[in-house]
């Protein structure tokens, strides 16, 4: 009899503890962008630094809540620095999609406070893998005017640009550094000026700008649609 008070009271204590568990705060976010088709709603979704799946949850929570009309609801993260208007999967952090009840599989565990059903995919790194590539001092900027270091999400490497303080023509220098550090592309590319600043960083007439702080990558056949679009230190 006393092992079952005691069994009753640690159960009763649990679920008091459960009850007043504070319901966890909606990271911050603002709304910039929504393109809609025939098929679906896409919200773009402005976050201010990187996230994990359940606090990236949140917000497409709080979002379908205020989009209770939108049945196929997809949303878009962008970092500080990421654009509106850019082209594939590496342009945004990560994207999540309202599932529908009929469509939920086994495999769909992600759940918001009223159950809607979303699927999350992260595409860019942690900040923690991020911090280590933005720490990395390489012996090619010592003594360098440092313009930028910038993540790039879709390959996971880091992406500096500088200048040689010693350099008269004032040449831009990039260099790109995986995970371990090793430098996997070094480039010097030619300024180009066609009524506006840019760099030619292929052959093929590929470039990029550098805009406050931010490094923005075009294709050469892109039509002016940035790829890829990045704020110095994220």
């Amino acid at each position: 009899m006393t092992r079952f008070i005691k069994n009753t009271a640690l159960i009763g204590l649990s679920l008091m503890a459960f009850a007043c568990k504070k319901p966890q705060p909606v990271p911050h976010y603002t709304i910039s962008k929504v393109f809609k088709t025939d098929t679906l709603t896409t919200v773009n979704v402005h976050i201010n630094s990187r996230m994990t799946a359940s606090q990236l949850l949140l917000i497409a929570g709080k979002v379908k809540i205020d989009s209770a009309k939108i049945e196929h609801l997809a949303i878009h993260y962008l970092l500080p620095g990421n654009t509106d208007f850019s082209a594939g999967d590496n342009s945004y952090y990560a994207a999540a999609k309202f599932i529908k009840e009929s469509d939920v599989k086994p495999t769909d565990t992600l759940k918001d406070d009223n159950g809607n059903v979303f699927r999350i995919k992260i595409y860019g790194l942690d900040s923690a893998k991020a911090k280590t590539l933005l720490s990395f001092k390489p012996k090619e900027i010592a003594n360098k005017n440092v313009l930028g270091r910038f993540i790039d999400d879709y390959n996971h490497t880091v992406i500096i640009l500088f200048m040689d303080p010693l350099d008269e023509k004032n040449d831009l220098y990039v260099i790109e550094l995986d995970s371990t550090a090793k430098i996997v592309s070094a480039t010097m590319p030619q300024k180009v000026n066609d009524g506006f600043e840019k760099w030619l960083v292929t052959p093929n007439g590929d470039y990029i700008t550098l805009k406050d702080s931010v490094l923005t990558q075009y294709a050469a056949d892109g039509l002016g649609v940035p790829f890829n679009s990045i704020k110095s230190g994220r």
